[in-house]
């Protein structure tokens, strides 16, 4: 079966990807690699360089290839730049991906899943947040996958068409082997982020900067929810086969239902390595709830689904492995 990975050449679309190998499936990788890397999607997997803004290529895509699923992470994700480019967003995150629903459509394939966010919610009102929170999102970013979920409701209520939407709290961490990993040339994650500080030679060590100590959480910095890279994929895998068997549009919360403070992530990280993290604090950033944590209840009852890695210090021992292994990342 063939399934098509929409921005499979970057962080977790290259996982889904080798995921999809793995388990026996035909992955199709379309990308533009403007954040992706070539070199994180195995050369026998089929690889089209472009963009689903460009219909034509698109719908040649859809002739070449018995496409039966398609799989969407090609995202814009950055909240700050949300904030300053919304039009950026909008025309990436909205529009295009209507492109992408119009030419499935026009192809006949009626089975898609969305790669989605908690930041639909905004600041919660209640933690663990549940599929049955508020949508307030606070930031551009929040407010356009939102509008897809919306627009993707509407469709199926119009047409053929069944979708799972995962929407996901903070992916984080690496390959066990060490042979994959989060290589963002633009990076804002945090766990990253700590471990570049702690691989860095130069002769001024970079300091990791906290964004914010006043918030209303114990020790006044950000709490956010961690799920490990290959927790996540295989939730899509369940996802996939859910359709594949007929199962009816729906959203699920994609957490690992624990919610760890900056400073308790940091801790973390240095009793992974053995190092000590340079900080430095700063002032908060616009559009950064306090406390974003999932409550996963939903997918592990419909898809008895359970993360594998769930402790931090698992997590973060498996990014480590892949930064210091690879501390310039993928090779393209």
């Amino acid at each position: 079966m063939k399934i098509l990975v929409v921005g499979g050449a970057g962080y977790i679309g290259s996982f889904m990807t080798r995921v999809l190998q793995e388990q026996g499936y035909e992955p199709v990788v379309l990308d533009n690699l403007s954040t992706g890397h070539r070199a994180s999607v195995d050369k026998v997997v089929t690889f089209i360089n472009g963009n689903i803004s460009d219909p034509n290529l698109l719908k040649d895509l859809f002739k070449t290839h018995a496409i039966e699923v398609v799989m969407h992470f090609s995202a814009f994700s950055l909240v700050g730049e949300s904030i300053q480019a919304p039009l950026l967003y909008y025309r990436n995150n909205v529009a295009n991906t209507l492109h992408l629903l119009s030419a499935m459509a026009d192809a006949g394939v009626e089975k898609f899943i969305f790669s989605s966010t908690a930041a639909i919610f905004g600041n919660p009102v209640e933690v663990p947040i549940t599929e049955s929170h508020p949508k307030n999102p606070i930031n551009p970013y929040g407010h356009s996958k939102n509008m897809i979920e919306r627009i993707l409701e509407d469709l199926s209520a119009a047409s053929g068409l069944r979708y799972v939407s995962l929407r996901y709290f903070n992916a984080a961490g690496g390959h066990p082997a060490g042979t994959m990993g989060e290589d963002h040339r633009n990076e804002t994650h945090l766990i990253p982020l700590i471990l570049k500080s702690l691989l860095d030679t130069g002769k001024e060590k970079k300091s990791l900067t906290v964004f914010g100590t006043d918030y209303n959480t114990t020790d006044g910095t950000c709490v956010r929810d961690y799920i490990h890279i290959l927790d996540l994929a295989q939730a899509h895998m369940l996802a996939l086969k859910y359709l594949i068997s007929g199962g009816v549009s729906d959203c699920f919360n994609l957490g690992n239902g624990k919610g760890f403070s900056v400073l308790e992530v940091i801790k973390a990280a240095e009793n992974v390595t053995g190092r000590k993290v340079p900080v430095t604090y700063g002032e908060r950033r616009s559009g950064d709830p306090a406390v974003l944590v999932a409550g996963s209840g939903k997918i592990i009852d419909a898809f008895n689904w359970k993360p594998e890695f769930d402790s931090l210090e698992e997590i973060i021992g498996t990014a480590w492995k892949w930064h210091s292994s690879f501390p310039e990342g993928y090779n393209d």
